[in-house]
């Protein structure tokens, strides 16, 4: 997940970012703006996609809700602030959460938690596939869902892992492969990869209070599951 902070106390913004990549090692905070005017040159200039802001709302050129009218913002928001008054305007413009200052780092990680909780939410009414089409040497052919063992983002592509030991790039966001797939057999262990229920041989207590999973292939990253979802995971596998 692509992160921006917007903030303009240095030792704030460090510890923000601090924590935000203890909650998941794919969390990548790409750029610390601390003003409207570097934010505005950001946005509007980086090539990478931004998936969340942490936003300050007083910064030392002005209020940052001037910044929603400099340039377009799709990803959502988590306010960051001192101050109270800003609830309202914070949710007009693209806010999921508000956490009041001085905060702690499991502020941060329960702030994560209301994200995957949105975005499951948005999933309930998803039109699952039986297929995705890959292309191969000019040519295109489906691969059946059944027949997927897990899916990975790597290197800004999402690739499908088949039981059959094959390795197929399909050119769709990640979060829309996950959209199409059944979650009674599939589980998002973290940002970068899903994995299918069938897959999953054994796992194991992994640092920083993760988990480590062995599957029945190989992917080139390690199935981790983020701390976060561990507990929902776990109960997933039971439910199964």
């Amino acid at each position: 997940m692509n992160i921006l902070i917007v903030e303009d106390e240095p030792r704030t913004a460090r510890l923000l970012k601090e924590f935000i990549e203890s909650v998941d090692e794919h969390h990548t905070v790409l750029e610390i703006c601390d003003s409207v005017e570097s934010t505005v040159h950001f946005l509007t200039t980086s090539p990478h996609r931004i998936d969340l802001l942490f936003m300050d709302i007083q910064l030392a050129d002005g209020s940052s809700f001037g910044i929603f009218r400099q340039a377009t913002v799709t990803a959502q928001v988590i306010f960051c602030t001192a101050f109270e008054d800003h609830l309202l305007e914070a949710f007009k413009s693209n806010g999921i959460d508000y956490i009041l200052k001085p905060f702690h780092e499991k502020d941060i990680e329960q702030a994560f938690k209301k994200l995957d909780q949105l975005r499951s939410s948005f999933l309930v009414t998803r039109t699952l596939q039986s297929s995705f089409l890959v292309k191969f040497r000019e040519k295109m052919y489906p691969v059946a869902i059944r027949d997927v063992a897990a899916v990975a983002l790597e290197n800004e592509v999402v690739y499908l892992y088949t039981f059959n030991k094959d390795k197929h790039a399909v050119f769709r966001p990640i979060d829309e492969v996950e959209a199409a797939l059944d979650p009674q057999s599939f589980f998002r262990i973290n940002r970068q990869m899903i994995l299918n229920r069938e897959a999953i041989l054994e796992m194991e207590p992994f640092f920083n209070r993760r988990v480590i999973v062995s599957l029945k292939v190989t992917t080139h990253e390690k199935p981790l599951v983020s701390r976060l979802k561990v507990t929902a995971f776990l109960d997933w596998l039971e439910r199964g």
